[in-house]
Formats: structure tokens, C-alpha cells, sequence
């Protein structure tokens, strides 16, 4: 049985993960019909229902953090989940990412601290599920840019810290691609920059950047090519 989720009534097979419990409400109202909490045991609140497609979605908070991500992976892994795509914000290294734009992990470099407990030595790098990918790919065409990026347990990160072609850091994507392969759910993302020297998107565009990227998400989740 899962630790620590509680759900009250069985998660679908497709999940968006978001670390902050306000965006995965966001997107529960925005993307499901009559969405149902289906875990706020921690503070970590999920919802689940009917996606525009027909098909059913859960959409669960993971917290802030690689550890946190990782854990909730590994309960949901234990609830059935298969396929799971991370909704998620990241800061633009310099100039560059530009500020609200959208970005598609190719590749996320593990920068040492918990990666290690994810079977990651610093610098190497993990990649999304293939099928996953290439649909999101597919799905936000011009709206997305392919990207590697970096993982930290703190921020801001240093962009003397990352390889020079990483573009952004964050948190989660290097737990969540790793975890997700480990547990044998196939795992993808996509990131809104965020933050880019030391400027921060307004409340209303960075909702707007999660609904865009929520949408595109749940098409691919729905779509037959990649239901493991």
C-alpha cells in the first residue's frame, strides 16, 4: 500500500505531475469534468476525472524537490499509474531561456546531492520515455523548444554549476525521469521558465504557461501510441 498518499477512490493509469498543490487545482478545474479530490493526505493534493478526450486523469501534486517527486512516484506506481507527464517551472540560466517560454526536456543532467540515491553519478544525464516525448513534441510544436536542463536540491542555480548547453534548472526532472524508469512508468516533461535573471513571471502568465502546457499534456497521455 502507498505511504504517504490516502487516495479516496482509485487514480487512472495517466497522470500530470506539478509540484505545487495550487497548480494541480489549476489544472484539475481546467482540464477535467467534475474533477474529484482524490488525495490531500500532506498537502499533496490530487484530483482525478475525465479528461476532454474520454479518458480518465489524475493529476497529483509531488512537492517541492527531487526526494518529495520521487516519493510520490513510488506511491503512485503502487496505485496503478503508468504514464506521467511533469507539468513543472524552472529558472532560465542567463539569457538563455527567455522568460514564460516553454521547454521540452531532451535531457536532464543530474548536479550531485540526491541524485546519487537515484542510481545518478553528478553530470550524467537522464532522458524521457521516447514515445512520451516525441507526442509532446508533436503536441506543443512552435509553442515548445527541445532543451537540456539541469537538476539541483537548491536554488538559484549557478550557471558556472551546469554544462554550458544546459538552458534551465530545476528540481524535479532528474528524480522524476529516473524514478519513473525505475518503477516502469514512462515519464516525460515539460517546464515553464519561470524565472530568468532574477526576473519572475506574473501570477497570470505563469497560469496561462501551466494551462497551455496541461492542455498539451493530457492529449498526449490520451493518445493510444504511447498507454503503456
Amino acid at each position: 500500500m502507498p505511504t504517504r498518499l490516502r487516495p479516496k477512490g482509485p487514480l487512472a493509469a495517466a497522470a500530470i505531475l506539478v509540484g505545487d498543490p495550487g497548480r494541480s487545482l489549476l489544472l484539475a478545474q481546467e482540464l477535467l469534468e467534475e474533477p474529484k479530490m482524490s488525495n490531500h493526505a500532506r498537502g499533496l493534493w490530487g484530483y482525478s476525472g475525465r479528461a476532454a478526450s474520454g479518458e480518465e486523469l489524475t493529476i497529483q501534486a509531488t512537492g517541492m524537490g527531487g526526494p518529495s517527486a520521487a516519493l510520490v512516484l513510488a506511491d503512485l506506481a503502487k496505485l496503478g499509474v503508468r504514464r506521467a507527464v511533469r507539468v513543472g517551472t524552472c529558472a532560465g540560466l542567463d539569457a538563455r531561456a527567455r522568460l514564460g517560454e516553454l521547454l521540452l526536456p531532451v535531457g536532464a543532467v543530474a548536479i550531485g546531492g540526491s541524485a546519487a540515491s537515484f542510481g545518478q553519478d553528478p553530470g550524467s544525464v537522464v532522458t524521457p520515455d521516447p514515445a512520451l516525448l516525441e507526442e509532446l513534441r508533436s503536441e506543443l510544436g512552435s509553442e515548445a523548444r527541445a532543451v537540456t536542463v539541469a537538476s539541483l536540491d537548491t536554488m538559484p542555480a549557478d550557471p558556472a554549476e551546469v554544462p554550458a548547453d544546459v538552458v534551465a534548472a530545476d528540481m524535479q526532472t532528474v528524480a522524476v525521469l529516473a524514478r519513473g524508469r525505475e518503477l516502469g512508468i514512462a515519464v516525460a516533461g515539460v517546464l515553464i521558465a519561470g524565472e530568468v535573471g532574477g526576473e519572475v513571471l506574473p501570477d497570470e502568465d505563469l497560469e496561462a504557461a501551466a494551462i497551455r502546457a496541461g492542455k498539451a499534456a493530457a492529449r498526449t497521455l490520451s493518445n493510444p501510441k504511447v498507454e503503456g
